[in-house]
């Protein structure tokens, strides 16, 4: 019997995400070409926190919290899964910067794209430079700007090293550097590790697995922002990597298998 209910659940609340989906659809086709600023971001930050909500994730927010009126600030997050795009957004409006393969999902790639996502394509070692130079735009612009520097998802019991290549934007504008530490935990304050989108699980397997949670603990603690004057790249990555690494109170570990996930020649 708990099976089915639970089962019941999962399909009701992901006939509210889709439902959710498709309003998201007609407000940046009807709604987002006409708004500027401020009412852009409010509009983009509900849409976001009523994903969360349909997907029963408590938001728990913390620290140096920022404003609708900050402006040009690179926000830096750890990485766990799709969820904290949702999460950060809700809290903040950003402009992501997020592997192109994120484009390929159906509605939420274009939702994204829609939104002001700048995509990578990480195989490409040049396609790098170029993503540097339009978070720079972005940020000389006024955007907020968000980056994950660990180049891929963790399971949420640890972080992996940050590599510099995209924090280059801040060292070009001379832009803040905001350290965001992220974590999903469970009712002991244990890692939720099942809300992660990592290794070889599927899309497809991680949507089940969330909507299936009972309820999920999101903490987002912002830290005081790094200024970058006197700093390059590689030094406001490590500032930013202990900073995330101490507030979420999670171990710096090497990624498996490799070295690097985004091409720096500086690690």
């Amino acid at each position: 019997m708990l099976q089915l209910l639970n089962r019941f659940r999962s399909f009701w609340r992901l006939s509210r995400l889709a439902l959710h989906l498709g309003y998201g659809i007609a407000i940046a086709v009807l709604v987002l070409p006409h708004l500027q600023g401020s009412r852009r971001q409010r509009v983009i930050g509900t849409w976001s926190a009523h994903v969360l909500h349909i997907l029963k994730v408590r938001l728990i927010v913390t620290g140096m919290l920022p404003t609708v009126d900050e402006r040009a600030m690179l926000f830096v997050a750890n990485h766990v899964s799709w969820l904290d795009i949702w999460a950060i957004n809700a809290v903040r409006t950003v402009r992501f910067i997020a592997k192109a393969e994120l484009r390929a999902w159906p509605v939420i790639g274009w939702l994204s794209q829609q939104a002001g996502t700048i995509f990578i394509r990480r195989a490409r070692r040049h396609d790098t430079s170029r993503v540097s130079v339009a978070g720079a735009e972005a940020l000389r612009g006024g955007d907020c700007v968000c980056v994950f520097p660990e180049g891929t998802t963790t399971d949420g019991t640890c972080i992996y090293p940050f590599k510099s290549s995209l924090l280059q934007s801040a060292v070009e504008a001379q832009a803040p550097v905001w350290p965001v530490a992220l974590r999903y935990v469970r009712d002991d304050g244990s890692a939720n590790t099942a809300v992660a989108y990592a290794g070889d699980t599927t899309m497809k397997q991680s949507l089940w697995s969330i909507l299936g949670q009972h309820e999920i603990f999101a903490h987002l603690t912002f830290a005081q922002p790094i200024q970058p004057e006197g700093r390059n790249r590689r030094q406001l990555a490590q500032a930013a990597e202990e900073v995330i690494s101490s507030l979420a109170r999670l171990p710096v570990r090497a990624a498996p298998g490799t070295a690097s996930d985004l091409p720096d020649a500086a690690r």
